[in-house]
């Protein structure tokens, strides 16, 4: 049942809107860094664009897509309609605003400081009040998610929450605990700095606050995702969930261990001690832990569907698979760009490893490939699979989907990989010129030109994804039926009180975030004369 199908359907068209944008920002960053261009002469444009890409692909684009595909989760898993669809309308609005409110700066070239705000820079005060808002209007959609939950289990006392809406929500409260850190970046650190009531910043403590946000925003990221492998693929191939309970346990695992570890983004930085530096490495060992709870449950998911398609033997399940499905294909891109991202992320929380590759083109690589890879195309998996729903018209032009979702695979690939080689080689990242001439660099002039090839690739594939889209909003009506999640094999009846809410976890949370920051944050905060001058971009003051 969904009766706002309009409200959805604009939270996904301004999320792939302002991602076919950033698109091209991102890919003509990489052709003019590259040796198939000259050099432009002036760094600032590339450091434009580039706070550009990064803004919108970290906070804007797959906030709203988060958003849309929750509020379709609320309506179909609870089988009821929206509770607070004006609230709804006004988180979507300050979304659009903030983006537009932050993009302006930007645009003028007055906030050109990264999507990390890199301090002690500092941009145009209506940048961060931008992201503010951004975050207000993500906000109440997570009150939303919590309070359409509780309406739901007041109707229906001692019943299993559906594991869509279950891992909706958890998704919900990890993104409003997430963007506490950078939140307290901006109000404590950054805003008052903007708008002139200090001079000063101290750069170490921002860079801790933003490290709590920093990594965790990566799952917030991911749990669509990670619904979509869960609740839609089962369901798309023909097969059935292998285990509700391992599902459930896997949402609950990112809710706990993806906060207390941003601090491995700083093993190089000297305001945080060694210890401290240690246990945030250990944690995000932990994050292994739910993914490969994920990857075992679906691949047997999987599994049940090729053998109830007739598939025999230990292997010939794999055979009798749709891989004409682009649901199928979707989820078979996500896992390989998952398991290469997932291998490289081992390289990056090593404490001692890290130090190889920090700061290097490595990072930009193992950063695409699991969220622009990984992640990006399950969320057009799910525009796919919605899309029919939302406009009661049918996408049929499969072989046009499962080109786009090809190019997009071979795209990032080409991309990332190139990137990681690079790093290796020790070619620094976030550098506007690199003079390829340079006996130093001329090793690394191939692997980039060719990284620059798969950027456009990419292009292609996201000109071919509106495609697919523009052309199922012009074909003929049909009624899709009711909007599915996939089903289990043994279906849960009743669930204990810890599998059907999240109230001991968001504690959990909380204490381990606490428990994790708490410490650095309160020396770094009455140390002394640890303040730098701010350095203001782009004229300001």
């Amino acid at each position: 049942m969904l009766t706002n199908k309009r409200l959805i359907l604009a939270h996904f068209w301004l999320a792939f809107s302002v991602f076919g944008l950033a698109i091209l920002l991102g890919a003509w960053q990489m052709l003019i860094r590259s040796p198939l261009h000259a050099w432009i002469s002036n760094p600032e444009w590339y450091y434009r664009s580039l706070t550009a890409h990064g803004t919108v692909m970290g906070y804007v684009f797959p906030t709203l897509v988060a958003m849309g595909f929750g509020y379709a989760i609320s309506e179909t898993s609870l089988n009821q309609p929206l509770i607070g669809r004006r609230w709804a309308w006004a988180g979507f609005w300050l979304v659009l605003i903030g983006a537009v409110t932050a993009m302006v700066p930007v645009s003028l070239g007055l906030a050109s400081v990264l999507y990390t705000f890199y301090p002690p820079m500092i941009g145009n005060p209506f940048y961060y009040i931008g992201v503010v808002l951004v975050v207000v209007g993500s906000w109440i959609w997570v009150a939303l998610m919590s309070i359409n939950l509780a309406a739901w289990k007041r109707a229906n006392p001692d019943k299993p929450v559906p594991l869509a809406m279950f891992a909706n929500v958890a998704g919900s409260y990890l993104w409003a605990w997430t963007a506490v850190g950078a939140a307290l970046e901006l109000l404590l650190q950054i805003i008052p700095a903007a708008i002139g009531l200090t001079s000063t910043i101290d750069a170490g403590l921002s860079r801790v606050f933003f490290s709590w946000t920093l990594h965790a925003i990566v799952y917030f990221w991911l749990i669509p995702a990670y619904i979509a492998y869960y609740t839609i693929v089962p369901r798309a191939i023909g097969g059935k969930v292998y285990s509700d309970a391992m599902a459930r346990i896997a949402f609950i695992l990112f809710l706990v261990v993806s906060m207390p570890i941003g601090m491995h983004h700083t093993f190089a930085d000297p305001q945080v001690g060694a210890g401290f530096k240690f246990i945030h490495s250990a944690f995000t060992a932990l994050v292994a832990i739910p993914t490969l709870l994920t990857v075992f449950t679906i691949c047997a998911s999987v599994e049940i569907a090729g053998r109830l398609r007739g598939g025999k033997g230990p292997f010939g399940w794999i055979a009798a698979l749709p891989w004409d499905n682009p649901i199928m294909l979707a989820v078979t891109f996500s896992f390989i760009m998952l398991g290469f991202g997932g291998a490289g992320g081992l390289i990056n929380m090593s404490y001692q490893l890290d130090a190889t590759i920090h700061n290097t083109q490595w990072i930009t690589g193992h950063f695409h490939l699991i969220f622009g890879g990984a992640i990006v195309i399950m969320y057009f998996a799910i525009a796919y699979d919605l899309w029919p729903h939302l406009t009661g018209r049918q996408l049929t032009n499969l072989r046009l989907m499962r080109t786009q979702l090809w190019l997009w695979f071979i795209g990032m690939i080409v991309t990332t990989f190139p990137w990681h080689w690079v790093g290796i080689l020790g070619m620094p990242r976030r550098m506007a010129y690199y003079d390829y001439t340079n006996a130093a660099l001329e090793p690394t002039a191939l692997s980039v030109s060719i990284s620059v090839v798969g950027a456009f690739i990419l292009v292609i594939s996201a000109i071919l994804f509106f495609v697919v889209l523009l052309e199922g909003q012009r074909a003929p009506r049909e009624n899709a039926g009711p909007y599915r999640f996939s089903m289990a094999v043994h279906p849960p009846v009743t669930l204990p009180a810890v599998l059907n809410g999240h109230a001991l976890w968001v504690t959990l949370m909380v204490g381990l975030t606490i428990t994790n920051y708490g410490f650095p944050v309160y020396e770094l905060v009455t140390r002394s004369g640890m303040s730098v001058p701010a350095i203001y971009v782009g004229g300001e003051r």
